[in-house]
């Protein structure tokens, strides 16, 4: 299908394990307009596959080969043919209504468009306080160290130029992807845009996210990631839409 509303190419990928009951509802907010969407199966052991193709035919199924969301997401990537990939979760937190905001940041002159919960229009039915704390502690230690001007760094909702994946060269495998693309985008010198997006709660299942662990190896990301001599990096321009 080509899009109606853009004169681009935007494919879709959706990491997914285990989430067949979430899919029908994940699914019923993706635009008409998108050309792509690309399911990546974390080998589930439901009808996460099964559901997925009945609900989208024209859906591409891609096997994941490793284990974790980073790496789920990272062989999503690959496999995509769009000229603009954007990525959303399959528990339906991420609202694929959201997509045109995303596409139009990028269609506009962004690079990279981040999705915020914390600037105006954006919000969360689901995060925790501890959560919520341990994100904004991030983000500080992320913009001192950076340069940024992020204000949500561990958030999901992305969109990006297929062309930029290079530069990005993404090499992880857990919940630390969303940092890792955030600081490579900035230290790489795209042209960033953040964008307000409001987390919707979990519909069904339990989060494979732990906010201990994986707060620690976002830490590890920022740290390891830090630039060895300083350099300017362009700042998030937050949208308003």
């Amino acid at each position: 299908m080509s899009s109606v509303l853009f004169s681009v190419r935007v494919s879709v990928v959706v990491p997914a394990m285990n989430e067949a009951a979430n899919l029908p509802h994940v699914f019923a907010t993706l635009p008409g307009w998108v050309d792509e969407v690309i399911l990546v199966d974390g080998n589930s052991t439901d009808d996460t596959v099964a559901v997925a193709r009945r609900l989208r035919p024209e859906l591409r199924v891609v096997t994941q080969t490793g284990r974790g969301k980073g790496n789920a997401l990272t062989e999503g990537f690959a496999a995509a043919t769009g000229d603009i990939i954007v990525m959303i979760d399959a528990d339906g937190s991420t609202d694929g209504r959201e997509i045109a905001a995303f596409v139009t940041a990028l269609t506009e002159g962004a690079d990279f468009a981040k999705g915020s919960r914390y600037i105006p229009g954006g919000g969360s039915d689901d995060i925790s306080r501890t959560r919520s704390l341990g994100n904004r502690v991030l983000t500080l230690i992320t913009n001192r160290l950076h340069g940024t001007r992020y204000t949500d760094l561990c958030y999901g909702y992305n969109a990006f130029w297929a062309r930029h994946l290079d530069v990005l060269a993404l090499d992880c495998d857990g919940f630390e992807i969303e940092t890792l693309m955030n600081v490579r985008a900035a230290r790489a010198g795209l042209v960033i845009r953040e964008v307000p997006s409001h987390e919707r709660s979990r519909i069904h299942g339990a989060s494979n996210l732990h906010a201990v662990r994986d707060g620690l190896r976002v830490l590890r990301t920022i740290l390891r990631e830090r630039p060895r001599r300083s350099t300017t990096t362009p700042q998030p321009e937050p949208a308003s839409v």
